[in-house]
Protein backbone atom coordinates (compact mmCIF):
# COMPACT_ATOMS: atom_id res chain seq x y z
CA UNK A 1 0.00 0.00 0.00
CA UNK A 2 2.43 2.71 0.81
CA UNK A 3 4.77 1.29 -2.22
CA UNK A 4 2.18 2.12 -4.44
CA UNK A 5 1.22 5.29 -2.67
CA UNK A 6 4.80 6.52 -2.84
CA UNK A 7 4.73 5.75 -6.39
CA UNK A 8 1.78 7.66 -7.19
CA UNK A 9 2.95 10.21 -5.14
CA UNK A 10 6.58 10.75 -6.77
CA UNK A 11 4.42 10.60 -10.39
CA UNK A 12 3.04 14.11 -9.41
CA UNK A 13 4.76 17.16 -10.40
CA UNK A 14 6.72 19.17 -7.87
CA UNK A 15 3.73 21.88 -7.53
CA UNK A 16 1.41 18.99 -6.43
CA UNK A 17 3.62 17.15 -4.48
CA UNK A 18 3.89 20.54 -2.40
CA UNK A 19 0.75 20.90 -1.89
CA UNK A 20 -0.44 17.55 -0.95
CA UNK A 21 2.63 17.69 1.85
CA UNK A 22 1.23 21.33 2.96
CA UNK A 23 -1.84 19.86 3.39
CA UNK A 24 -0.62 16.99 5.37
CA UNK A 25 1.38 19.59 7.37
CA UNK A 26 -2.08 21.21 8.02
CA UNK A 27 -3.53 18.21 9.30
CA UNK A 28 -0.50 17.19 11.53
CA UNK A 29 -1.22 21.01 13.56
CA UNK A 30 -5.00 20.19 14.26
CA UNK A 31 -3.56 17.99 16.98
CA UNK A 32 -2.90 21.54 18.48
CA UNK A 33 -5.19 23.24 20.70
CA UNK A 34 -8.05 23.92 19.99
CA UNK A 35 -8.61 21.22 18.26
CA UNK A 36 -6.80 18.63 20.14
CA UNK A 37 -6.91 16.04 17.43
CA UNK A 38 -3.86 14.43 18.73
CA UNK A 39 -4.76 11.10 16.51
CA UNK A 40 -5.13 12.71 13.23
CA UNK A 41 -1.78 14.60 13.98
CA UNK A 42 0.10 11.04 14.06
CA UNK A 43 -1.86 9.68 10.82
CA UNK A 44 -1.04 12.26 8.97
CA UNK A 45 2.74 12.57 9.81
CA UNK A 46 2.73 8.52 9.06
CA UNK A 47 1.41 9.21 5.68
CA UNK A 48 4.21 12.25 4.81
CA UNK A 49 7.17 9.66 6.30
CA UNK A 50 5.91 7.54 3.99
CA UNK A 51 5.76 9.75 1.10
CA UNK A 52 8.86 11.67 1.83
CA UNK A 53 10.60 8.15 2.11
CA UNK A 54 13.85 7.15 -0.29
CA UNK A 55 13.23 10.78 -1.91
CA UNK A 56 15.32 10.31 -5.48
CA UNK A 57 17.83 13.31 -4.28
CA UNK A 58 18.92 15.87 -1.68
CA UNK A 59 17.02 19.03 -3.83
CA UNK A 60 13.70 16.89 -3.33
CA UNK A 61 13.81 16.13 0.13
CA UNK A 62 14.52 19.98 0.70
CA UNK A 63 11.37 20.89 -0.64
CA UNK A 64 9.18 17.59 0.60
CA UNK A 65 10.50 18.96 3.96
CA UNK A 66 10.15 22.51 3.48
CA UNK A 67 6.18 21.95 1.87
CA UNK A 68 5.15 19.88 4.72
CA UNK A 69 6.91 22.47 7.39
CA UNK A 70 5.26 25.39 5.41
CA UNK A 71 1.49 23.92 5.79
CA UNK A 72 2.38 22.91 9.25
CA UNK A 73 3.56 26.21 11.00
CA UNK A 74 0.99 28.47 8.53
CA UNK A 75 -1.61 26.73 10.32
CA UNK A 76 -0.44 25.87 14.15
CA UNK A 77 0.95 29.71 14.00
CA UNK A 78 -1.96 31.43 12.53
CA UNK A 79 -3.07 32.87 15.34
CA UNK A 80 0.31 35.42 14.79
CA UNK A 81 -1.48 37.54 12.80
CA UNK A 82 -3.88 38.74 15.07
CA UNK A 83 -1.18 41.27 17.15
CA UNK A 84 -1.61 43.51 14.26
CA UNK A 85 -4.97 43.66 13.78
CA UNK A 86 -5.81 45.37 17.00
CA UNK A 87 -5.15 48.61 15.38
CA UNK A 88 -5.73 47.56 12.04
CA UNK A 89 -6.06 50.93 10.10
CA UNK A 90 -2.07 51.10 10.99
CA UNK A 91 -0.66 47.71 11.09
CA UNK A 92 -3.56 45.59 8.86
CA UNK A 93 -1.43 45.33 6.38
CA UNK A 94 1.70 44.24 8.13
CA UNK A 95 -0.42 40.33 8.88
CA UNK A 96 -0.01 38.19 5.84
CA UNK A 97 3.97 39.02 5.50
CA UNK A 98 3.92 38.06 9.40
CA UNK A 99 2.48 34.57 9.08
CA UNK A 100 3.83 34.02 5.68
CA UNK A 101 7.59 34.71 6.92
CA UNK A 102 7.09 32.90 9.92
CA UNK A 103 5.80 29.79 8.67
CA UNK A 104 8.60 29.92 6.20
CA UNK A 105 11.32 30.55 8.17
CA UNK A 106 10.38 27.80 10.23
CA UNK A 107 9.60 25.01 7.32
CA UNK A 108 13.59 25.73 7.05
CA UNK A 109 14.28 23.20 9.98
CA UNK A 110 11.99 20.58 8.65
CA UNK A 111 13.59 21.11 5.25
CA UNK A 112 16.86 20.75 6.87
CA UNK A 113 15.83 17.39 8.74
CA UNK A 114 14.68 16.15 5.30
CA UNK A 115 17.81 17.25 3.45
CA UNK A 116 20.17 15.92 6.36
CA UNK A 117 17.84 12.32 6.11
CA UNK A 118 18.55 11.98 2.46
CA UNK A 119 22.34 13.13 2.38
CA UNK A 120 23.35 10.96 4.98
CA UNK A 121 20.87 7.77 5.63
CA UNK A 122 19.41 7.04 1.98
CA UNK A 123 16.18 9.24 2.88
CA UNK A 124 14.85 6.56 5.65
CA UNK A 125 11.83 7.04 8.03
CA UNK A 126 13.28 6.37 11.06
CA UNK A 127 15.94 8.85 10.38
CA UNK A 128 13.58 11.70 8.70
CA UNK A 129 11.71 11.30 12.21
CA UNK A 130 14.46 11.48 14.42
CA UNK A 131 16.02 14.33 12.44
CA UNK A 132 12.79 16.47 13.34
CA UNK A 133 12.90 15.90 16.81
CA UNK A 134 16.24 16.96 16.31
CA UNK A 135 16.00 20.09 14.37
CA UNK A 136 12.35 21.11 16.87
CA UNK A 137 14.86 21.20 19.88
CA UNK A 138 17.31 23.30 17.83
CA UNK A 139 14.29 25.60 16.87
CA UNK A 140 13.32 25.60 20.70
CA UNK A 141 16.82 27.07 21.16
CA UNK A 142 18.77 28.81 18.81
CA UNK A 143 18.40 32.68 18.44
CA UNK A 144 16.61 33.23 21.76
CA UNK A 145 14.09 29.91 20.90
CA UNK A 146 10.52 29.37 19.78
CA UNK A 147 9.40 25.94 21.32
CA UNK A 148 6.02 26.99 20.42
CA UNK A 149 3.94 24.18 18.57
CA UNK A 150 6.45 21.17 18.93
CA UNK A 151 4.95 18.15 18.11
CA UNK A 152 4.89 16.69 21.05
CA UNK A 153 2.47 19.27 22.29
CA UNK A 154 -0.34 17.18 20.30
CA UNK A 155 0.03 15.05 23.24
CA UNK A 156 -1.60 17.19 26.24
CA UNK A 157 -5.10 15.71 26.22
CA UNK A 158 -3.83 12.26 26.77
CA UNK A 159 -3.14 12.22 29.80
CA UNK A 160 -0.98 8.76 30.36
CA UNK A 161 1.19 9.84 27.96
CA UNK A 162 1.22 13.33 28.76
CA UNK A 163 2.54 12.70 32.06
CA UNK A 164 5.97 11.69 29.64
CA UNK A 165 6.43 15.12 29.96
CA UNK A 166 7.63 14.57 33.98
CA UNK A 167 9.93 12.33 32.49
CA UNK A 168 11.57 13.94 29.28
CA UNK A 169 9.84 16.73 28.56
CA UNK A 170 8.73 18.39 25.12
CA UNK A 171 11.40 16.42 23.21
CA UNK A 172 10.69 13.29 24.60
CA UNK A 173 6.93 13.55 23.81
CA UNK A 174 7.99 14.94 20.22
CA UNK A 175 10.15 11.68 20.02
CA UNK A 176 6.66 9.65 21.00
CA UNK A 177 4.77 11.44 18.40
CA UNK A 178 7.33 10.67 15.85
CA UNK A 179 7.47 7.23 17.04
CA UNK A 180 3.77 6.53 17.12
CA UNK A 181 3.67 7.45 13.26
CA UNK A 182 7.03 5.45 12.57
CA UNK A 183 4.86 2.14 13.63
CA UNK A 184 1.64 3.32 11.24
CA UNK A 185 3.84 4.10 8.42
CA UNK A 186 5.71 0.42 8.81
CA UNK A 187 2.29 -0.92 8.90
CA UNK A 188 1.42 0.53 5.60
CA UNK A 189 4.96 -0.71 4.48
CA UNK A 190 3.75 -4.62 5.45
CA UNK A 191 6.14 -4.90 8.09
CA UNK A 192 3.11 -5.78 10.71
CA UNK A 193 4.90 -7.78 13.56
CA UNK A 194 7.43 -4.94 14.01
CA UNK A 195 5.21 -2.10 13.99
CA UNK A 196 2.51 -3.62 15.84
CA UNK A 197 5.17 -5.21 18.85
CA UNK A 198 6.71 -1.30 18.96
CA UNK A 199 3.15 0.27 19.28
CA UNK A 200 2.51 -2.37 21.98
CA UNK A 201 6.07 -1.97 24.27
CA UNK A 202 5.46 1.98 24.12
CA UNK A 203 1.47 1.60 24.79
CA UNK A 204 2.92 -0.39 27.94
CA UNK A 205 5.70 1.48 29.09
CA UNK A 206 3.45 4.85 29.03
CA UNK A 207 0.26 3.62 30.35
CA UNK A 208 2.46 2.47 33.45
CA UNK A 209 4.24 5.17 33.81
CA UNK A 210 1.38 7.36 33.83
CA UNK A 211 -0.63 5.38 36.38
CA UNK A 212 2.42 5.11 38.33
CA UNK A 213 2.04 8.78 38.51
CA UNK A 214 -1.46 9.13 39.20
CA UNK A 215 -1.98 7.23 41.59
CA UNK A 216 0.71 9.04 43.72
CA UNK A 217 -1.42 12.14 42.47
CA UNK A 218 -1.41 14.89 45.93
CA UNK A 219 -4.88 16.12 47.35
CA UNK A 220 -5.22 19.81 47.33
CA UNK A 221 -4.09 21.83 49.81
CA UNK A 222 -6.06 24.81 51.90
CA UNK A 223 -4.13 27.35 50.37
CA UNK A 224 -6.56 29.66 48.59
CA UNK A 225 -5.61 32.06 45.78
CA UNK A 226 -7.51 34.14 44.24
CA UNK A 227 -7.02 34.45 40.11
CA UNK A 228 -8.38 38.03 39.11
CA UNK A 229 -9.36 38.41 35.46
CA UNK A 230 -10.42 41.98 34.46
CA UNK A 231 -11.02 40.98 30.53
CA UNK A 232 -9.31 44.45 28.96
CA UNK A 233 -9.41 44.09 25.41
CA UNK A 234 -6.01 44.80 23.60
CA UNK A 235 -7.04 48.13 22.01
CA UNK A 236 -8.52 49.53 24.95
CA UNK A 237 -6.37 48.18 27.87
CA UNK A 238 -3.95 51.70 27.25
CA UNK A 239 -6.72 53.95 26.26
CA UNK A 240 -6.57 56.85 28.78
CA UNK A 241 -10.59 57.07 28.96
CA UNK A 242 -10.92 53.20 29.66
CA UNK A 243 -7.54 51.76 31.43
CA UNK A 244 -8.91 53.14 34.79
CA UNK A 245 -12.23 51.41 34.42
CA UNK A 246 -10.13 47.90 34.54
CA UNK A 247 -8.39 49.11 37.09
CA UNK A 248 -10.89 49.57 39.42
CA UNK A 249 -12.33 46.53 38.08
CA UNK A 250 -9.91 44.66 39.69
CA UNK A 251 -10.16 46.67 42.55
CA UNK A 252 -13.71 45.63 43.22
CA UNK A 253 -12.58 41.76 42.96
CA UNK A 254 -10.00 42.26 44.77
CA UNK A 255 -11.96 43.40 47.78
CA UNK A 256 -15.11 41.12 47.77
CA UNK A 257 -15.95 38.08 49.71
CA UNK A 258 -13.66 36.53 52.55
CA UNK A 259 -9.86 36.98 52.32
CA UNK A 260 -7.80 34.91 50.40
CA UNK A 261 -3.80 33.18 51.15
CA UNK A 262 -3.20 34.99 47.86
CA UNK A 263 -4.44 37.21 45.42
CA UNK A 264 -2.98 37.16 41.54
CA UNK A 265 -3.60 40.27 38.61
CA UNK A 266 -2.09 39.56 35.11
CA UNK A 267 0.94 41.31 33.32
CA UNK A 268 0.86 44.83 33.21
CA UNK A 269 -2.34 45.54 35.10
CA UNK A 270 -1.01 48.35 37.13
CA UNK A 271 -2.16 51.51 34.43
CA UNK A 272 1.07 53.70 34.81
CA UNK A 273 4.74 53.06 35.41
CA UNK A 274 5.67 51.21 39.09
CA UNK A 275 7.90 54.41 39.61
CA UNK A 276 4.58 56.57 39.64
CA UNK A 277 1.74 54.25 41.10
CA UNK A 278 2.01 55.02 44.67
CA UNK A 279 -1.21 55.74 44.76
CA UNK A 280 -2.40 53.16 42.77
CA UNK A 281 -0.88 50.58 44.99
CA UNK A 282 -1.86 51.76 48.46
CA UNK A 283 -5.60 51.19 46.80
CA UNK A 284 -4.77 47.88 46.02
CA UNK A 285 -3.45 47.01 48.78
CA UNK A 286 -5.88 48.57 51.07
CA UNK A 287 -8.50 46.24 48.68
CA UNK A 288 -6.22 43.27 49.33
CA UNK A 289 -7.24 43.42 53.75
CA UNK A 290 -3.82 42.11 54.17
CA UNK A 291 -3.39 39.83 51.62
CA UNK A 292 -0.27 39.26 49.89
CA UNK A 293 -1.03 40.55 46.12
CA UNK A 294 0.92 39.72 42.88
CA UNK A 295 0.17 42.25 40.17
CA UNK A 296 1.60 42.61 36.80
CA UNK A 297 3.44 46.47 35.85
CA UNK A 298 6.19 48.12 33.85
CA UNK A 299 8.59 50.51 35.51
CA UNK A 300 12.11 52.32 34.89
CA UNK A 301 15.12 52.16 36.36
CA UNK A 302 18.52 54.07 35.54
CA UNK A 303 16.68 54.89 32.05
CA UNK A 304 15.91 51.63 31.25
CA UNK A 305 12.30 50.05 30.77
CA UNK A 306 11.18 46.38 32.66
CA UNK A 307 8.06 44.41 32.05
CA UNK A 308 8.00 43.27 36.07
CA UNK A 309 6.15 41.17 38.45
CA UNK A 310 5.38 42.35 41.99
CA UNK A 311 5.05 41.18 45.19
CA UNK A 312 2.76 43.88 47.13
CA UNK A 313 2.53 43.85 50.55
CA UNK A 314 0.82 45.78 53.58
CA UNK A 315 0.19 49.58 53.01
CA UNK A 316 1.28 48.94 49.29
CA UNK A 317 4.92 48.53 50.00
CA UNK A 318 6.83 46.61 47.62
CA UNK A 319 8.31 43.36 49.37
CA UNK A 320 10.29 41.66 46.09
CA UNK A 321 10.07 42.19 42.74
CA UNK A 322 11.37 39.69 39.62
CA UNK A 323 11.83 41.85 36.30
CA UNK A 324 11.04 39.41 32.84
CA UNK A 325 14.26 37.83 31.72
CA UNK A 326 13.36 36.42 28.50
CA UNK A 327 12.15 38.98 25.85
CA UNK A 328 9.45 38.34 22.92
CA UNK A 329 12.11 39.74 19.93
CA UNK A 330 10.67 42.61 17.64
CA UNK A 331 8.06 42.67 20.50
CA UNK A 332 9.57 43.64 23.79
CA UNK A 333 12.92 44.50 22.00
CA UNK A 334 14.12 44.90 18.72
CA UNK A 335 17.59 42.14 18.55
CA UNK A 336 20.27 44.03 17.82
CA UNK A 337 18.88 47.63 18.76
CA UNK A 338 21.54 48.93 20.54
CA UNK A 339 24.41 48.20 17.94
CA UNK A 340 21.59 49.72 15.37
CA UNK A 341 21.54 53.36 17.57
CA UNK A 342 25.09 53.11 18.09
CA UNK A 343 25.67 52.91 14.34
CA UNK A 344 23.37 56.03 13.87
CA UNK A 345 20.07 53.90 13.50
CA UNK A 346 17.78 55.65 16.31
CA UNK A 347 14.91 54.21 18.01
CA UNK A 348 15.49 50.51 18.77
CA UNK A 349 18.32 50.20 21.44
CA UNK A 350 16.63 48.83 24.82
CA UNK A 351 18.98 51.10 26.22
CA UNK A 352 17.73 54.16 24.73
CA UNK A 353 13.76 53.79 25.46
CA UNK A 354 13.29 51.45 22.55
CA UNK A 355 12.36 48.32 24.59
CA UNK A 356 12.32 46.58 27.38
CA UNK A 357 15.76 45.22 29.25
CA UNK A 358 15.68 42.03 30.39
CA UNK A 359 15.72 40.69 34.35
CA UNK A 360 18.94 39.36 35.77
CA UNK A 361 18.15 35.50 35.92
CA UNK A 362 15.58 32.83 37.65
CA UNK A 363 14.66 33.12 41.27
CA UNK A 364 12.17 32.47 43.35
CA UNK A 365 9.70 35.10 45.18
CA UNK A 366 9.29 34.22 48.71
CA UNK A 367 5.27 34.73 49.31
CA UNK A 368 3.95 34.74 53.15
CA UNK A 369 2.06 31.73 54.35
CA UNK A 370 3.24 30.07 51.18
CA UNK A 371 6.72 29.77 50.29
CA UNK A 372 8.84 30.42 47.28
CA UNK A 373 7.41 30.85 43.85
CA UNK A 374 8.52 30.83 41.03
CA UNK A 375 7.47 34.03 38.61
CA UNK A 376 6.98 33.78 35.05
CA UNK A 377 5.82 36.56 32.66
CA UNK A 378 3.72 35.56 29.62
CA UNK A 379 6.36 34.63 26.40
CA UNK A 380 8.44 32.95 29.75
CA UNK A 381 5.65 30.22 30.04
CA UNK A 382 6.88 28.73 26.96
CA UNK A 383 10.29 27.70 27.69
CA UNK A 384 10.29 23.91 29.68
CA UNK A 385 14.28 24.52 30.24
CA UNK A 386 14.12 27.78 31.65
CA UNK A 387 11.32 27.06 34.02
CA UNK A 388 13.76 24.83 36.59
CA UNK A 389 17.08 25.51 37.62
CA UNK A 390 16.12 27.90 40.62
CA UNK A 391 18.45 27.58 43.97
CA UNK A 392 15.06 26.11 45.66
CA UNK A 393 11.86 24.13 44.98
CA UNK A 394 9.16 26.09 44.32
CA UNK A 395 5.35 25.96 46.07
CA UNK A 396 3.63 27.15 42.95
CA UNK A 397 4.91 28.19 39.58
CA UNK A 398 3.15 31.67 39.12
CA UNK A 399 2.44 33.12 35.43
CA UNK A 400 0.95 36.08 34.24
CA UNK A 401 0.24 37.03 31.11
CA UNK A 402 -1.55 39.46 29.03
CA UNK A 403 -2.96 36.86 25.93
CA UNK A 404 -5.60 39.44 24.51
CA UNK A 405 -2.43 39.78 21.77
CA UNK A 406 -3.22 36.38 20.67
CA UNK A 407 -7.14 36.72 19.21
CA UNK A 408 -9.38 34.38 20.45
CA UNK A 409 -8.82 31.30 18.74
CA UNK A 410 -5.94 29.52 18.72
CA UNK A 411 -3.28 31.29 20.54
CA UNK A 412 -4.19 31.89 23.94
CA UNK A 413 -5.45 28.55 23.96
CA UNK A 414 -1.86 26.78 22.70
CA UNK A 415 -0.54 29.17 25.42
CA UNK A 416 -2.28 28.01 28.21
CA UNK A 417 -1.44 23.95 27.06
CA UNK A 418 2.28 25.03 27.28
CA UNK A 419 1.76 26.42 30.77
CA UNK A 420 -0.22 22.84 31.80
CA UNK A 421 3.08 20.99 30.35
CA UNK A 422 5.35 23.12 32.50
CA UNK A 423 3.29 21.92 35.08
CA UNK A 424 3.72 18.24 34.57
CA UNK A 425 7.49 18.90 33.72
CA UNK A 426 8.40 20.27 37.33
CA UNK A 427 5.53 18.72 38.70
CA UNK A 428 4.44 21.65 40.76
CA UNK A 429 1.20 23.45 40.88
CA UNK A 430 0.71 26.51 37.87
CA UNK A 431 -1.44 29.52 39.05
CA UNK A 432 -2.33 31.18 35.63
CA UNK A 433 -3.40 34.27 35.04
CA UNK A 434 -4.15 36.15 31.97
CA UNK A 435 -5.48 39.44 31.28
CA UNK A 436 -8.40 38.10 28.60
CA UNK A 437 -8.41 34.24 29.66
CA UNK A 438 -7.57 31.89 30.30
CA UNK A 439 -6.93 32.03 33.58
CA UNK A 440 -6.56 28.79 35.69
CA UNK A 441 -5.44 26.88 38.43
CA UNK A 442 -3.32 23.52 37.25
CA UNK A 443 -2.43 20.98 38.99
CA UNK A 444 0.84 19.20 38.90
CA UNK A 445 -0.28 16.79 36.16
CA UNK A 446 -1.49 18.93 33.89
CA UNK A 447 -5.32 19.12 34.67
CA UNK A 448 -7.25 22.41 34.86
CA UNK A 449 -8.96 22.36 38.49
CA UNK A 450 -10.87 25.26 38.01
CA UNK A 451 -10.70 28.11 35.24
CA UNK A 452 -12.25 31.25 34.25
CA UNK A 453 -12.94 31.15 30.79
CA UNK A 454 -11.86 33.49 27.46
CA UNK A 455 -13.77 36.83 27.29
CA UNK A 456 -14.92 36.98 30.56
CA UNK A 457 -14.15 39.06 33.25
CA UNK A 458 -14.80 38.05 37.00
CA UNK A 459 -13.04 36.57 39.94
CA UNK A 460 -11.88 33.13 41.13
CA UNK A 461 -10.75 31.41 44.66
CA UNK A 462 -9.23 27.85 44.27
CA UNK A 463 -7.57 26.02 46.66
CA UNK A 464 -3.81 25.62 45.33
CA UNK A 465 -2.80 21.84 45.06
CA UNK A 466 0.49 20.26 46.51
CA UNK A 467 3.55 19.72 44.85
CA UNK A 468 4.87 16.07 43.96
CA UNK A 469 7.95 14.77 44.74
CA UNK A 470 10.58 16.10 42.55
CA UNK A 471 10.66 14.96 38.94
CA UNK A 472 13.55 12.92 36.66
CA UNK A 473 12.94 16.69 34.25
CA UNK A 474 13.24 18.65 36.92
CA UNK A 475 16.46 17.27 38.07
CA UNK A 476 18.02 16.43 34.86
CA UNK A 477 16.19 18.66 32.06
CA UNK A 478 16.51 17.71 28.20
CA UNK A 479 20.26 16.26 28.33
CA UNK A 480 18.59 12.39 28.65
CA UNK A 481 16.39 12.92 25.52
CA UNK A 482 19.07 14.53 23.72
CA UNK A 483 21.40 11.88 24.32
CA UNK A 484 19.57 9.16 23.30
CA UNK A 485 18.51 11.21 20.26
CA UNK A 486 22.35 11.68 19.24
CA UNK A 487 23.23 7.96 20.18
CA UNK A 488 19.90 6.89 18.01
CA UNK A 489 21.38 8.80 14.82
CA UNK A 490 24.77 6.82 15.36
CA UNK A 491 23.53 3.92 15.52
CA UNK A 492 21.87 4.16 12.07
CA UNK A 493 25.22 5.94 10.91
CA UNK A 494 26.90 2.76 11.62
CA UNK A 495 24.21 0.22 10.36
CA UNK A 496 23.79 2.43 7.29
CA UNK A 497 20.11 0.80 7.04
CA UNK A 498 17.07 2.00 6.08
CA UNK A 499 13.23 1.84 7.06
Amino acid sequence: MANAMAMRFAGLGWRLRGLCLALLGVLIGLGHAPFDLWFISIAALAVAFMLMRNAPDVRTALWHGWALGLGYFGFSLRWIISPFLVHVERDGWMAPFALVLMAAGFALFWMLAAGLSRRFYNGGMISLGLLIVGVEALRSLILTGFPWALLGHVLLEVPMVSELAALGGPHLLSLTVVTLALSCAAFGTERYGGSFLGIGIIAILVVGFGITRFNTAPRDSTTIVRLIQPNAPQDEKWDIDKRHVFFERMIGYTGEGDVPDLIVWPESSIPTLLNYADNELEAVAEAARGAPLIVGVNRAEGGLYHNSFILLGRGGVIDAFYDKQHLVPFGEYVPGGDLLHELGVQGFGSSYGGGFTPGQGRRTIDVPGIGPIRPLICYEGIFAEEVGGTDVRPRALVLITNDAWFGKDAGPFQHLAQARLRAIEQGIPMIRVANTGVSAMIDPYGQITASIPMNTKGFLDVALPHVRPPTPYSRYGDYPVLVLLFAALCALTLRRRQF
